[in-house]
């Protein structure tokens, strides 16, 4: 009896899914892959559910390489941003011309983030959360929170209009533990899409390929064959399935289904924005 009502449940969560209202959905990362990493696959599912997804980095990536730097780095890794847009199915892939490493939370560049979120007209905006080992990813989690109340308000980037209500803001999933670890308040199943993800994060060449194995000491590790590559990435690229990421699958989708998946993607919703029942939360997602 408990199967076959998780059974229902799961199909009238699905096709509440389907029929829901599309979504115009914003991730917004500190570097040209960032997005791709941590909400590629439930990107690819929403894309191809008929929402409207943009990825955006903050910084052009100029200084991530260990023998290319500066204009002809990021325009390669603009090249390769659009490129893993086009594979995963997205609408946009904006990169910003702040440099790498040398990102600030500065007035400017909040009234950037702030004009992108309403050209964007965002129902759901995703980003980094403030404690994290890379300054770009802790002052981009900053651009994004002193931007959350500020798209409603006219006088802020006036010559940009004002969002007539405020989005939902969330994080992507991350490992610190301090001050407080991540909250996994929703958790996507990507197993359908985790080959289509996979082939997006093979766009980013020059990162995946060279710069992040060679800062980490394993460049010798890379194959050299194409599948064998992607091969490769995959395994390097897995989420971790906590045990809390592990419950809140459970109670989306029943612990006989959530035994079954191998690939998620976690967020957690911002104390900023429209704070939207756990219930209206999670039917904005293809959980299913």
């Amino acid at each position: 009896m408990i199967a076959r009502i998780l059974i229902i449940l799961t199909m009238v969560s699905a096709l509440a899914f389907a029929q829901a209202p599309k979504l115009r959905v914003l991730a917004i990362g500190a570097h040209p892959d960032d997005c791709d990493i941590k909400f590629g696959g439930t990107a690819a599912k929403m894309a191809a559910a008929g929402h409207a997804v943009k990825f955006v980095s903050v910084t052009n990536g100029d200084a991530g390489h260990q023998t290319m730097a500066g204009a002809a780095l990021a325009q390669r890794r603009t090249q390769e941003s659009h490129e893993a847009a086009r594979r995963l199915g997205i609408a946009e892939y904006q990169v910003l011309d702040n440099h790498d490493g040398e990102l600030l939370p500065t007035l400017d560049v909040r009234k950037q983030i702030i004009r992108i979120i309403r050209d964007w007209k965002a129902d759901i905006v995703i980003s980094h959360r403030t404690n994290d080992y890379h300054p770009d990813h802790r002052y981009t989690a900053t651009l994004v929170q002193d931007a959350a109340y500020m798209v409603v308000v006219p006088n802020v980037a006036a010559d940009t209009p004002r969002l007539e209500k405020n989005p939902i803001f969330m994080y992507f999933q991350d490992g610190f533990q301090k001050p407080y670890p991540f909250r996994p308040d929703v958790v996507v199943p990507i197993d359908s899409v985790w080959e289509k993800k996979v082939h997006g994060l093979d766009a980013h060449v020059s990162q995946f390929y060279e710069w992040l194995p060679w800062v980490s000491g394993n460049l010798d590790q890379v194959p050299k064959d194409p599948k064998a590559r992607r091969e490769w990435l995959g395994k390097m690229r897995v989420q971790q399935i906590t045990d809390e990421v592990r419950q809140t699958l459970v109670a989306e989708i029943g612990e006989a289904a959530a035994s079954k998946v191998k690939y998620v993607e976690s967020f957690e919703l911002c104390e900023y924005g429209r704070r939207p029942s756990l219930e209206e939360l999670r039917a904005m997602f293809p959980i299913k």
